[in-house]
């Protein structure tokens, strides 16, 4: 078994366009169900006969592992909070899978999910064209599909053509498996060690029995190295780290994705929320701000205060658009911020260039944003 990080997959597509019988059909195929779940999933489903396999039971969060590497896969409910799901969620995802149904085509709630995608600038990206066998496996019904140049595989879940066996039916077709293109997707820790150092912190221990003051948090984005030269946000001043332990261990280096304590060297009043970073490529100090929003909120866009969250660090804005968001629109909208927060661009930096918008009198999230 590789000892890669596991890859988070968020899974995107209109409802009944078959999300659940695709996670169930990877998941059975790569025999990764459990014997309760293959229990359920075995009884014949009275729709299709008791030839068939049901494999749309709610998969939710599963774990599975192939002898190349490990994934963690979400499946969502359908309708309009679907897009709240992907929106917050996809955020955190190595990789997302959209689901199409050749039959039906490209739904505006499926191009909704497409631009979310691209909004999120998520690179690793691939449509599973479902539902072929409904089209006796035509190659002329997968083409007509215009996807914007999203890498495309076209099967059928229910039958388990191109998921995770090939099938014969697509003889056409050369490209990967689903699971094949998934194996060789990396990891977004993997991806993130290139960056520049983001520590944000989340918690300060104090010193106690001699042991000095650490800074406990997860690296976001980049690598630290004992001896490296860094800088603390907001007050801006430099330091060196003395000492990185995990678990209480001391190590020489730790990457994005690693959970980590840093020891300076200096005696500097840092806090939660406060932001440890590259002392060469440091973010920037921002007091206002453009953002790209999927409005997530029952009630529009209009304008007004709301609090803005970025990693563990709130702060107050006032919110400025050209057009009212509703419910699951995407737009560009300014942020006014009260104090400043400590950007870089969302396809720079995903950890310091998302936030969300919370609702200062419900503290419901309403928005998701994007620093441009």
């Amino acid at each position: 078994m590789s000892s890669m990080r596991p890859l988070r997959i968020a899974t995107a597509g209109s409802v009944g366009h078959g999300k659940s019988t695709l996670l169930g059909r990877l998941l059975y195929d790569a025999c990764a169900i459990r014997e309760e779940q293959l229990a359920a999933v075995e009884r014949p489903a009275p729709r299709r006969g008791a030839e068939e396999l049901d494999l749309s039971p709610d998969v939710a969060y599963r774990y599975f592992a192939t002898s190349k590497r490990k994934f963690i896969i979400a499946d969502s409910p359908g309708h309009e909070l679907y897009t709240r799901n992907l929106a917050t969620g996809a955020a955190n995802a190595d990789a997302v899978v959209l689901l199409v149904d050749v039959a039906k085509g490209l739904l505006p709630e499926t191009r909704r999910h497409l631009a979310i995608v691209r909004l999120l600038g998520i690179r690793q990206a691939v449509a599973f064209v479902n539902k072929m066998d409904l089209v006796g496996y035509s190659q002329e019904a997968f083409r007509q599909l215009d996807l914007g140049g999203l890498e495309a595989i076209p099967g059928s879940a229910l039958r388990g053509d191109m998921v995770v066996e090939r099938g014969e039916a697509l003889g056409w077709y050369k490209g990967p498996t689903l699971l094949e293109r998934l194996e060789s997707f990396r990891a977004g820790a993997e991806q993130a060690a290139a960056g520049p150092l983001r520590f944000p912190v989340q918690l300060v221990s104090r010193p106690l029995a001699g042991q000095p003051r650490g800074y406990v948090g997860r690296i976001e984005s980049g690598c630290v190295l004992t001896g490296a030269p860094v800088r603390i946000f907001p007050s801006g001043r430099q330091s060196m780290v003395r000492k990185i332990l995990a678990h209480g261990v001391e190590r020489d280096i730790a990457v994005a994705g690693d959970s980590v304590s840093l020891v300076l060297a200096d005696e500097i009043d840092i806090g939660r929320g406060d932001l440890i970073t590259d002392a060469a490529q440091p973010p920037r100090e921002a007091r206002a701000l453009e953002v790209t929003l999927v409005w997530l909120g029952r009630e529009p866009l209009r304008g007004g205060r709301y609090i803005v969250q970025q990693s563990v660090r709130r702060t107050v804005a006032t919110v400025s658009t050209d057009a009212s968001l509703g419910l699951n629109d995407i737009g560009a909208a300014r942020l006014a911020l009260h104090a400043p927060l400590f950007v870089d661009p969302y396809d720079s930096v995903r950890a310091t260039g998302a936030l969300i918008l919370i609702d200062e009198a419900s503290d419901q999230t309403v928005a998701a944003g994007f620093v441009r």
